[in-house]
């Protein structure tokens, strides 16, 4: 496309001045006067000014040639070049300005040769430096200064320009700033800026140690699998047409997975030294990567060197297939998409590598969605990754809220380069939706209800377990022949004995209904003191012991009941141990048999006043581990209570009858 024709830039005041009071180059030099005599001329042309600038352009220009005319003859001169400058105003200088080149900074190392190539012909199709010639242009190069001054360049054997290169022969930190080329001709030019930048080569990032400093960005090379290919250092053709002798070229190697530097020329075939190039016979995924190139040559007695890089990339042979293909959707894939929510049409694209434009896009209904212009619809796309010059790329067609009409369009993938190109339509289907509002309420009351169980379990786990064995429990007086419910051992002359007599045994027999066998109670006297004892224990359902400190001591009666009942208890089964402790006592207080049948024993803690009332968790847990106590009538609890009483009247004489009814029982019990 053509730049925009421009007029030319606003007159500098200092250039208005100096023609205006006819300015005299003086000892200046003359092609600079020119170059600035033609720059202020086009600049004053949009001003009405150019006709006096022409005059003083002819002025000086006669001036120069004939120092000998006479005054007569200059003012003869003045006239006529006034008139014919005058004739030319009529038509205006055309000048395309491009602005700053958008290929970024030129960067070359300070104490190396470089070259700004002018960017202007970077697009043969607009300008092409052998036609320009050819139709009467001229390219010039200057530099810009302080203030927007643009400078000529002065042409020496440091810089020196070459076609349409600027050669800096060798660059030097100075140098860096804005260079503009400007193509030109008498009735039109065109420029185009470009910035210069000097580096240090301590400046310079590195791919590795071993490779040498380079500024410019390295040539991207491309090379067949198994094919080959010559690698010509960048310029180093422009460098030996104005060398002295050939230049020498010195190549090094960088790979890509490689950490050391290998100089050329190497022991293997493969790759070999021609000349100032390097020939790749056969190339391998292992040749790629990074071929640096230093030339150094003579100049006009000055010894000057470049470095340039060459990033070398294996691609897939060109005598493969080259056809375009959907790798996604396939024939057979079918899109769930959700009713009013974002549709996600994906689709992926495989392009062999090829030296040809790719095109991937999305049509709904024959029409691309620039040509639709529906807000609904847009499109996104990138490249998935890169194989050996093999792109994926994908596309992404964007459906805001997706109605059930959507699914009798018809959407089109197509890919397309210069061998082929590939359509397939997708297949869409309404997701079936999930009731997530009720489903999400469900799931949250089923957690809630989880939690409050776990919170009542937690806090009310011993009811809980007193409730089910009230419903689910087995009441062992169906099952054994025992005549006790508890058999209380505790320390004599203590003050667990006032606890056992007092609270103890009150509450088992007159609140919970349990038969309750105390030695010093229910022993008949005159009998054996040991054979009593086992033979109470042996006969009662649970073992109550209460610990004290100075419970079970050697040759207590206490350490006797303590022993038969962990015998009953890991012989027999039908015998539980249960331990009461009245009052806090170390561990290592304990008789060795107690502290061996801690582990398996249950342990209740009696807590002062808050385990007195019934309900407090003391008697709870206590229930818990004594017999089921069934009370389904008034007369199981009163047969219970007058067995217990029985016992404690044999002893002090208030039962004179051993023999008596049940009746009669029941209703002493009542």
């Amino acid at each position: 496309m053509r730049p925009p024709v421009l007029s030319a830039p606003p007159c500098r005041s200092r250039d208005r001045q100096l023609l205006r009071t006819g300015y005299a180059c003086g000892s200046a030099p003359w092609s600079w006067c020119q170059s600035w005599m033609w720059s202020a001329q086009v600049c004053c042309d949009t001003l009405g000014e150019r006709a006096h600038a022409g005059n003083i352009w002819e002025v000086r220009a006669a001036a120069s040639a004939h120092m000998t005319l006479s005054i007569s003859s200059l003012l003869l001169f003045l006239v006529l070049g006034s008139q014919k400058a005058v004739s030319q105003s009529s038509a205006p200088l055309e000048c395309n300005d491009w602005g700053e080149s958008s290929d970024g900074a030129v960067q070359i190392l300070d104490g190396q040769s470089g070259f700004l190539s002018c960017p202007l012909f970077s697009h043969p199709s607009v300008y092409n430096y052998s036609s320009s010639q050819n139709t009467g242009h001229n390219l010039f190069w200057f530099r810009v200064q302080e203030g927007d001054i643009e400078q000529p360049i002065t042409y020496s054997t440091r810089l020196s320009k070459d076609r349409d290169r600027l050669w800096l022969q060798p660059a030097n930190a100075s140098d860096t700033g804005q260079y503009i080329c400007m193509l030109r001709k008498n009735t039109s030019c065109c420029k185009i800026a470009m910035r210069l930048t000097v580096l240090r080569a301590e400046d310079v990032p590195r791919e590795n140690r071993c490779a040498p400093a380079v500024a410019m960005t390295p040539t991207p090379e491309e090379i067949p699998f198994q094919q080959g290919k010559l690698l010509v250092c960048p310029g180093a053709l422009e460098a030996s047409k104005m060398a002295d002798s050939p230049p020498t070229v010195t190549w090094t190697f960088l790979g890509r997975n490689s950490k050391d530097c290998r100089q050329f020329p190497l022991t293997s075939p493969e790759r070999q030294l021609k000349g100032p190039s390097l020939q790749v016979h056969i190339m391998n995924k292992f040749f790629q990567g990074l071929y640096f190139c230093s030339v150094q040559y003579q100049r006009k007695g000055r010894t000057l060197n470049f470095t340039r890089a060459i990033n070398v990339s294996a691609v897939t042979s060109p005598n493969l297939p080259k056809f375009p293909k959907i790798l996604q959707p396939t024939k057979d894939y079918v899109f769930s998409l959700k009713q009013d929510e974002e549709a996600r049409l994906i689709c992926n694209a495989l392009f062999p590598h090829l030296n040809s434009p790719w095109e991937i896009w999305w049509t709904i209904d024959g029409k691309t969605v620039e040509q639709l212009k529906d807000p609904r619809f847009s499109k996104t796309a990138s490249k998935v990754k890169e194989d050996h010059g093999d792109r994926t790329e994908q596309s992404v067609l964007l459906i805001q809220d997706f109605q059930a009409e959507d699914l009798r369009r018809e959407f089109n993938c197509s890919v397309k380069n210069n061998i082929g190109n590939e359509t397939i339509r997708a297949q869409l289907k309404l997701e079936a939706s999930l009731p997530s509002l009720e489903l999400g309420c469900g799931l949250g009351v089923i957690l809630f209800l989880m939690l409050l169980l776990f919170i009542i379990y937690h806090v009310f786990w011993l009811e809980l377990l007193l409730i089910y064995r009230s419903w689910f429990g087995t009441d062992e007086r169906h099952t054994d022949d025992k005549e006790f419910d508890v058999y209380i051992s505790y320390a004599r002359n203590s003050e667990e004995e006032q606890f056992v007599l007092s609270t103890l045994r009150s509450v088992l027999e007159n609140e919970l209904g349990y038969s309750v066998c105390i030695f010093d109670r229910d022993s008949l006297p005159g009998g054996t003191i040991t054979d009593e004892t086992l033979s109470f224990v042996a006969r009662s359902r649970r073992l109550l012991v209460v610990i004290s400190p100075g419970y079970a001591s050697r040759g207590s009666q206490a350490l006797l009941e303590l022993k038969a009942g962990i015998s009953g208890m890991a012989l027999g089964g039908h015998l539980r141990v249960i331990l009461v402790q009245y009052r806090p006592v170390k561990r290592q207080a304990w008789v060795r048999e107690l502290r061996r049948a801690r582990v398996a024993l249950a342990l209740v803690r009696w807590q002062g006043d808050k385990s007195k009332e019934l309900t407090s968790r003391f008697w709870k847990r206590l229930r818990v581990e004594l017999p089921l106590q069934r009370q389904s009538g008034g007369k199981d609890v009163g047969l219970m209570r007058l067995s217990s009483q029985n016992s404690t009247s044999s002893q002090t004489g208030l039962i004179s009858q051993t023999s008596k009814s049940p009746l009669d029982v029941y209703n002493y019990a009542a």
